[in-house]
């Protein structure tokens, strides 16, 4: 299903927009989990799931931005749970 750009696209940056796109809508994955699965930066998969699907695929960028506030929308919450468990590994 998704592949591993490294970068290296060679004109491909529409193609890489859409599969950045269909992930984060099928998956509801946050900006830096997707770039990670795909091997490229949050930069870029930000600025491909809202620059580049906006013009290229109005319907997925409409999905992914919905999926992008909720992520917003939690982000306080995610980062609670992290900080507790941090704590809760060292024993603190």
């Amino acid at each position: 299903m998704a592949f591993n750009y490294n970068g290296n696209l060679n004109g491909q940056y529409d193609e890489r927009a859409v599969e950045l796109g269909r992930y984060i809508a099928e998956t509801n994955s946050t900006v830096r989990a997707t770039g990670k699965k795909f091997g490229v930066s949050k930069s870029t998969v930000h600025t491909d799931v809202t620059v580049r699907l906006r013009k290229i695929n109005p319907a997925l960028y409409n999905e992914v931005r919905a999926v992008l506030e909720k992520n917003k929308e939690e982000r306080h919450i995610r980062g609670g749970i992290a900080t507790k468990e941090k704590y809760l590994k060292s024993g603190v």
